[in-house]
């Protein structure tokens, strides 16, 4: 029997443009930071006034970008998806994160599906949350702070504010470089590969649910007692 298939609508219009011009800035971001950062200055990957300039207009615009999502959370039915239940958290994390690891290796269905009341799995809910609300706040600050030096502090226990800031700026960017990585591969994981880049595209996610023979053999699997030899 084939498996039925469901549409759930999670995605709004907002959403998903906001979603991709976050992901265009955050790619020029990392390019030019990178270019800034580790190209030899005689044979830079962006010429080092243009990468600075592109960064800052990039960095500005993600920040408008970031207010607009975070009114979103506060004020749109988005907001209930980040809400973070403590009861059988770590529980919930530790079979969400075996099935990453090794479950979907061995072809078993994730433990927690995507359902109108919970987008996301407890490894999606505790990483977006934290990269949302913590590090991306201080990728902000840093970086306003360094287009603006003279509001740094110029010592901080014997050390250059400048540099630390420097050093927090480059930080956060290279966390928020992994998230990328890993979230871009992440969404290959599905029924078929492209299923989740139609997601973010419609704003329709559909959920596969499995035949009702292959239930009925799992349930059978589950409750059958073995027979003593």
């Amino acid at each position: 029997m084939k498996s039925k298939t469901k549409k759930l609508y999670l995605y709004p219009l907002w959403l998903r443009i906001w979603h991709h011009v976050n992901a265009v800035l955050m790619i020029v971001l990392i390019a030019t930071g990178l270019s800034m950062q580790y190209s030899n200055p005689d044979y830079p990957l962006i010429r080092f006034d243009l990468a600075v300039g592109w960064h800052n207009i990039a960095g500005v615009l993600l920040t408008i970008s970031y207010f607009i999502f975070l009114l979103g959370v506060l004020f749109s039915s988005i907001g209930r998806y980040y809400v973070v239940k403590t009861e059988g958290l770590l529980t919930s994390f530790a079979k969400q994160l075996r099935y990453y690891l090794f479950g979907i290796f061995k072809g078993e269905r994730s433990p927690f599906q995507v359902t109108e009341k919970q987008k996301f799995n407890p490894v999606q809910l505790i990483t977006y949350n934290v990269i949302m609300h913590a590090i991306t706040p201080i990728t902000f600050i840093t970086g306003w702070a360094l287009i603006y030096p003279e509001t740094i502090v110029l010592n901080v226990f014997g050390y250059s504010g400048i540099m630390l800031t420097s050093l927090a700026h480059s930080i956060a960017g290279f966390f928020i470089s992994i998230f990328l990585i890993i979230h871009i591969y992440v969404i290959t994981i599905g029924a078929r590969p492209a299923d989740n880049f139609k997601t973010i595209i419609y704003g329709y996610h559909e959920v596969h649910d499995p035949p009702k023979d292959t239930d009925e053999k799992n349930n059978k699997g589950q409750t059958e007692k073995p027979k003593n030899s």
